[in-house]
This record gives structure tokens, C-alpha cells and sequence, in this order.
């Protein structure tokens, strides 16, 4: 008899710690079930929240201007927002893909600056230098409140940084593809820009194709400077393809 109750303020005790979420259930997933870090709702899966970095804006050595070579790009992208950017006939060259404050040995991104976003004039007066408005916020969110200025000085920074460096004259007048090795563009490079020496720079290449030139500049943006971690991350490939515009 004994055994018998037990049996039954059991069933009792785990049938109303069931009803109370208590015990996962074994049948289909409900509308508040989390696996790992996603969690069901009715209409959709939650993203996860983004872990930002811990960075004091302004606590970097150097910046990166990454100049996109377009015609690489596109011939390498298929996404549906970059379709603006790679109709024919937008005859884009070398394009500004961001502005980034680096320390020695790595990129600081996310800082939550980033998370209050530019003013649409801020955007607006970028725009001859990003090939669209959707890259210039993703630059400022990503990388532009790292730097501990404004969105205006970032872009500001942007032009001005673009401004000191000279594209080579075979890339503003190519209109056929051209087969060159990295170290090639690179000594164009420095040919045009007589402050630029060896160590400063470095080319990105996937699947052999030009994508971009990545010139490490002083936090003052006044000059180059040598920047090891980024160099030895350059371009390895003998020849790379570099499409013309389009």
C-alpha cells in the first residue's frame, strides 16, 4: 500500500513539473523552445544577439585603407545587393571599401560607437567615394566607432585619406584584362605615391582575381607606415587577373 502511494504522489509530482516546463517535453518543439542559442517563436527563428568588442574608441596604432578593385569584385560577388554596383556601365575603378583603425596585430571592430547611425548627410557627402550607401554605414558600424570621432570626421578622414593616395595611371586607363603579379601592382603603387615604400601595403586576391589594395596609413593620416601583420597576409599567387571596368 505504501509502495502504491508513492507510486501515484510520484506521477502526481512529475505531471505537474511537466505542466510547468519544468521537464522537456519529448513531443514536438514548442514556440518558446531554445536549442543552443536560438529560440523558436511563432513566426520566426531570433537571431543571435551580437557580442560586441570591448575596445575604448580611438585605442589603435594605424588605419587601413582598403581600396576595392570593382571589376574584381564583381566578377567575384553574386549577392543581390551588389547588383547597383556592378550593372554595366557604371565604368568603376578602384573604390573606397573602408577606413580601418588597426593595431598592431589586429582589426578593432564593433565598438558600440558604431551603434549609433551616421546622419544621412554624412552618407550622402561619402557617396563618390563608397559604391553605395548600405557599404558606407556598414563601415561606419563596423570599423568608424572604433576611431572615437563622429560619423562627420570619419568621412571626413575617409576623403582625406583617399585624397593622399594616387591610383597608377594603367588602372584608370585599362579596358582590357590584365594579368599581373601582386608584387607588380604594388611597385605601381609605390611608383605613384613616392612616400609609399615596401612593408605598406599589401594586395587581396581570391581566386586569383584582383579585389583589393590595402595601404596601411598613419593614425594622423599624414603619411604610410609599416604594417608587418597586414603585409604578410598579402597576395601569394605568381599572376592575378585583373578585369577591366565595366
Amino acid at each position: 500500500m505504501k509502495l502504491k502511494t508513492c507510486h501515484l504522489l510520484l506521477g502526481l509530482l512529475v505531471g505537474l513539473a511537466a505542466c510547468a516546463g519544468l521537464l522537456p517535453s519529448s513531443g514536438p518543439a514548442r514556440a518558446n523552445e531554445c536549442v543552443l542559442d536560438r529560440c523558436r517563436t511563432d513566426e520566426a527563428v531570433l537571431p543571435q544577439t551580437p557580442v560586441r568588442a570591448s575596445v575604448a574608441p580611438g585605442n589603435f596604432d594605424f588605419y587601413v585603407l582598403a581600396l576595392s578593385w570593382s571589376p574584381g569584385f564583381c566578377e567575384i560577388s553574386d549577392r543581390v545587393q551588389d547588383r547597383e554596383q556592378c550593372e554595366v556601365g557604371t565604368n568603376l575603378g578602384f573604390v573606397v571599401h573602408g577606413l580601418w583603425p588597426q593595431r598592431e596585430r589586429q582589426l578593432v571592430v564593433d565598438c558600440e560607437a558604431g551603434l549609433r547611425p551616421p546622419g544621412r548627410s554624412d552618407v550622402i557627402s561619402s557617396q563618390d567615394l563608397f559604391p553605395s550607401a548600405g557599404l558606407a554605414r556598414y563601415q561606419w558600424r563596423k570599423h568608424g566607432g572604433c576611431t572615437g570621432l563622429p560619423a562627420s570626421a570619419y568621412f571626413a578622414d575617409v576623403r582625406r585619406a583617399r585624397n593622399n593616395v594616387v591610383v597608377p595611371a594603367q588602372f584608370v586607363t585599362t579596358r582590357e584584362t590584365l594579368r599581373l603579379a601582386p608584387e607588380e601592382i604594388l611597385r605601381s603603387f609605390r611608383a605613384a605615391n613616392p612616400a609609399l615604400r615596401p612593408g605598406m601595403a599589401s594586395v587581396a586576391c581570391p581566386k586569383a582575381t584582383l579585389l583589393e589594395v590595402r595601404l596601411c596609413m598613419t593614425k594622423d593620416l599624414r603619411g604610410f607606415t609599416p604594417c608587418p601583420e597586414v603585409v604578410s597576409r598579402s597576395c601569394r599567387a605568381q599572376q592575378i587577373e585583373v578585369p577591366p571596368p565595366l
